[in-house]
C-alpha cells in the first residue's frame, strides 16, 4: 500500500479534488498528455499573439481569457480597420473590440475538454486507489496498531531515561499505594525546559484501614493540587505500562479515578461554579468504589462558608463510612482535621511553609499534622494586595477568630454521637478530683491486708483534705 501511494499520489496532496493535480505526474499516461496540453497553453497563446500581430500589422493586438468569454482577440477602436476578414466579432467594448478565429475556437475546446477530462481520469483513479486500500483495511488497521503502541512505548522509554523514572510494582498486600519521592511528570517537564528551580518531591502512603482519607491543609500556591494531579497522575501512568517519576512506587489496582479539581461556571446552562462543584461531587459520589481513587480539591468553597465546611464534612463522613475509597481531600477548613480524632482511617497532613522576615516562603513539602493556619493574608500580601488592607484583613480576622470554631463543635458533638462516644460537655471534675478518682479505680480491695487498707485510706482521706 505503501509503494502504491506512493508512486500514485503526490507529496502534499490538496484536500479535495475539485481543483485538480493530486495524482503524480507519471502515473497515468492519458493524463499526462492532457496535462501537456493544459499547461502548454501560456506558451501558444503568446505564439499566437505574436503570429497575429505580424499577419494583421496590428502592434496593439491582444489574446486573453476570462471565464465568462472565454479566449479571444482584443483589437482597439482605432485598428478596426486593419481587422482580417475571418475575425468573427465575439464582444464589443467601449474603446475595443473582441474577435475569436476558427484556430482559437479549436484551442479554446482542446483546452476546455481537456481540464474536465483531468478531472475525471483523477477523480477515477483516486476512487480506485481507495478501493485498493479499503480492500486492505483489516491490515492496515492491525498494521498501525502495532506502530502506535511500538510509539508509546518508545515514548515511555525515552521519558524515563530522560527524567529517571523507576518501575512501578503493584503491591503485594494488594491495598497498599505507595510513593516515595514522587513527582508531577508535567510540571518537572517544563522546569527543566524553563530551567526553574527543581521539582520538590514528595511521599505518600495510603491503605484501606489505617491510611484510607488523606486531608491535606496549607496555604494556597504551597502545592496541594499538584500533590494531588501528581498522585492521580502517577497511578495512570503505572496502570498503563509507563515508568513513573518517583524513586519507588507500589500500588494496588485502580477501577477508576475521580476527580473534583478546578472551579467554572456553565452560564450558558445555567450553572453556577457551586452547581457544576456539587453535580461533579454527586456523581463521584455515587459512582464511585472501594477499588477506586478519590482527588478533591476545595469541596464546599462556592458557597457560605458554615454550608461548604457542613457539606465537607459530610462529604467525608460519607467516603469514610460507605464508599472505603482511597481518598485524597484537600481544603482550607481546618475543622475538617479534627475527623482524624473522631473516625479510623483519616490522617492529616499539611504543605509546609517557612516564616522569615515577616514573609512565608513556600517549601512545598507535604508532611504529617494538619496546617496551624491557611496564611491567607499572607499570600494576598504576595499577590501584590495594598497592605492597609492586608493590614485590615488582620484586624478583621482577631474579631473573627474568637467563634471560627462554633460550627466544627457542634460537628464533632454529632460525630460522636455518629460513632457511640461519650461527649462530656461540662468539666464535672478538678484534675485533683480526678486524681482521687483514678486512685480509687486502681484499687484491689480483695489483694490488700487489713494494715494496707488502712494505710491506703489514710494516704486517700489526706489527698481530699489538701485540695
Amino acid at each position: 500500500m505503501h509503494s502504491l501511494l506512493a508512486k500514485a499520489l503526490i507529496d502534499d496532496p490538496l484536500l479535495t479534488l475539485l481543483d485538480g493535480g493530486v495524482i503524480r505526474d507519471g502515473y497515468d499516461s492519458v493524463l499526462d498528455e492532457l496535462r501537456q496540453l493544459s499547461r502548454g497553453g501560456k506558451s501558444y497563446l503568446a505564439a499566437l499573439e505574436i503570429r497575429e500581430r505580424e499577419r494583421t500589422g496590428i502592434a496593439s493586438l491582444k489574446v486573453r481569457f476570462n471565464r465568462v468569454f472565454g479566449y479571444y482577440i482584443e483589437i482597439s477602436n482605432s485598428n478596426r480597420h486593419l481587422v482580417p476578414t475571418d475575425y468573427d466579432r465575439k464582444q464589443t467594448l467601449v474603446g475595443a473590440e473582441r474577435y475569436t478565429t476558427p484556430e482559437l475556437k479549436e484551442y479554446e475546446e482542446k483546452i476546455l475538454t481537456a481540464e474536465e477530462r483531468i478531472l475525471e481520469i483523477e477523480k477515477r483513479i483516486f476512487q480506485d486507489i481507495r478501493s485498493q486500500i479499503a480492500a486492505q483495511a483489516s491490515r492496515i488497521r492491525a498494521s498501525a496498531f502495532v506502530v502506535a503502541e511500538l510509539d508509546v512505548l518508545a515514548t515511555f522509554a525515552t521519558a524515563a531515561q530522560r527524567f529517571g523514572y523507576m518501575k512501578p510494582q503493584i503491591s503485594s498486600n494488594k491495598d497498599e499505594l505507595v510513593i516515595r519521592k514522587g513527582r508531577h511528570p508535567v510540571i518537572e517537564a517544563l522546569a527543566e525546559q524553563q530551567r526553574a528551580d527543581r521539582f520538590v518531591p514528595n511521599d505518600l502512603f495510603m491503605n484501606d484501614s489505617t491510611d484510607q482519607i488523606l486531608v491535606i491543609t496549607g496555604p494556597n500556591m504551597g502545592g496541594k493540587s499538584t500533590y494531588l494531579r501528581q498522585t492521580a497522575l502517577l497511578v495512570i501512568m503505572a496502570q498503563m505500562g509507563s515508568f513513573v517519576p518517583a524513586q519507588l512506587m507500589k500500588f494496588p489496582l485502580f477501577d477508576r479515578i475521580f476527580t473534583r479539581i478546578g472551579a467554572s461556571d456553565n452560564l450558558t446552562r445555567g450553572r453556577s461554579t457551586f452547581m457544576v462543584e456539587m453535580t461533579e461531587t454527586a456523581l463521584i459520589l455515587n459512582s464511585a468504589t472501594s477499588k477506586s481513587l478519590i482527588v478533591l480539591d476545595e469541596i464546599g468553597r462556592g458557597t457560605a462558608t458554615f454550608d461548604g465546611l457542613s457539606l465537607a464534612w459530610a462529604v467525608i463522613e460519607h467516603i469514610q463510612a460507605r464508599i472505603r475509597a482511597k481518598t485524597i481531600f484537600a481544603t482550607h477548613y481546618h475543622e475538617l482535621t479534627e475527623l482524624a480524632d473522631l473516625l479510623p482511617g483519616i490522617r492529616n497532613f499539611h504543605v509546609a511553609v517557612k516564616e522569615a522576615e515577616n514573609r512565608i516562603i513556600f517549601l512545598r513539602t507535604v508532611e504529617p499534622g494538619a496546617a496551624d493556619r491557611s496564611y491567607g493574608i499572607e499570600v494576598a500580601r504576595l499577590a501584590g494586595i495594598p497592605t492597609s488592607v492586608t493590614d485590615r484583613a488582620r484586624e478583621v480576622l482577631r474579631k473573627h477568630e474568637e467563634n471560627e470554631h462554633q460550627l466544627s463543635d457542634n460537628l464533632t458533638v454529632r460525630a460522636k454521637r455518629k460513632n457511640r462516644v461519650v461527649v462530656n460537655q461540662l468539666q464535672l471534675f478538678t484534675a485533683a478530683e480526678e486524681e482521687l478518682r483514678n486512685s480509687l479505680r486502681a484499687l484491689d480491695p480483695n489483694n490488700l491486708t487489713p494494715m494496707e487498707a488502712l494505710r491506703t485510706l489514710e494516704e486517700l482521706r489526706r489527698k481530699a483534705q489538701s485540695q
